[in-house]
């Protein structure tokens, strides 16, 4: 009986390690995952390259393996406003209330007003308290500011256990949003002890005109069938790869259209506001648990404003839209944007995965 595997990739060849590591979750629990992965054996399922070009949706042969998101019963968290451009552009987008034709005007008003500022800023520091009290005697504080420069910081859920989606697979927009873009994001994984295991990338799709409608509208924005992308796979921390190369990335996203429109960009990780450890920090302790441990995204820098057809209202997606986020120690995630109700239905949970492992003898 098949069903999802945890697999590792050694010379180029996929190797099968679900009889050690029933589940990645439990994989991320071991004491030293890197470590332990290294010494356990696995069954070649065959070479890395035949799996990837049998991953994509177009044309996949069901009876060959492909790759899932390499996560499973982790929950799924993202951090947002991390990064001073990223704070400027959802004030845009609550100023603009989802409308991306008002956006350029807000945006160099705001620019002009606080961008110089919120780049030195050190987020819950008495100079950013000093600035928050300027803003609000000016009328200009926003419930963005607060959580990108105040103490703390947005931690929201992204989506359900098992619900991402991996690279290969489609990313679904819903059909409500005309003004959306995607987030490239480096992710880390945490183990439920707050020990923080590995990173992989993300892409936090976003609907910008939802949000820029009202905050409250967070998870219609942010959690829709195949919204959030993971992979290709997790690197675990060890000798060769550490948090440092974490925080030293920089994270590339390329988005190409049927239209022959193309797209660049990249975030460095370096220029982010909270560091990963204190994200993380904020997300698990005494006050909120994880047993099954967690992946949270870190937040982007990039906002796209180029515009892509009516001048003024800057980018959003296109169905046919392929998506690449990118970086050399983690390599890249690619994804095809669909509107949600066209992506694979999710209909493969916690409890079918629990059902699956034990009739092929795994738990």
């Amino acid at each position: 009986m098949s069903g999802p595997s945890v697999v590792t990739v050694r010379d180029d060849r996929v190797l099968d390690v679900t009889a050690a590591f029933a589940t990645s979750r439990d994989l991320c629990e071991a004491v030293d995952p890197a470590g332990e992965l290294a010494a356990t054996p696995g069954e070649d399922i065959g070479a890395l390259a035949d799996i990837l070009a049998n991953t994509p949706p177009d044309g996949r042969d069901a009876s060959r393996p492909w790759l899932l998101s390499p996560i499973d019963l982790q929950a799924v968290k993202a951090a947002g406003v991390t990064f001073p451009i990223s704070t400027l552009e959802r004030v845009v987008e609550e100023q603009a209330k989802g409308a991306p034709e008002k956006a350029a005007s807000f945006r160099a008003e705001i620019a002009a007003t606080i961008g110089a500022d919120l780049a030195a800023l050190k987020p819950g520091s008495e100079e950013a308290a000093a600035l928050k009290r300027v803003l609000v005697a000016k009328g200009l504080w926003s419930q963005y500011l607060e959580v990108g420069i105040g103490p703390d910081a947005e931690v929201f859920t992204k989506t359900q256990a098992m619900a991402s989606v991996g690279s290969g697979s489609d990313v679904g927009i819903h059909p409500i949003s005309n003004w959306n873009n995607p987030e490239p994001e480096m992710v880390v994984v945490v183990s439920s002890a707050g020990r923080i295991v590995g990173a992989t990338l993300g892409n936090d799709v976003n609907l910008r005109d939802v949000e820029g409608r009202s905050a409250l509208l967070l998870s219609k924005a942010k959690d829709n069938t195949a919204s959030a992308s993971v992979g290709p796979f997790i690197r675990l921390f060890d000798a060769g790869f550490t948090l440092d190369d974490v925080r030293k990335a920089a994270v590339t996203l390329e988005v190409v259209g049927d239209d022959g429109f193309t797209l660049g960009g990249v975030s460095h990780m370096e220029q982010i506001a909270r560091d990963p450890e204190d994200l993380v920090g904020q997300t698990i302790g005494r006050n909120h648990q994880y047993p099954d441990g967690f992946v949270l995204y870190l937040g982007t820098m990039f906002a796209p404003i180029e515009d892509r057809d009516t001048p003024g209202e800057g980018f959003t997606h296109k169905v046919g839209d392929v998506v690449t986020i990118a970086t050399p120690t983690l390599g890249a995630l690619v994804n095809r944007v669909v509107r949600c109700p066209d992506a694979e239905r999710w209909t493969f949970g916690a409890g079918h995965l629990m059902r699956n492992l034990a009739a092929r003898g795994l738990l």
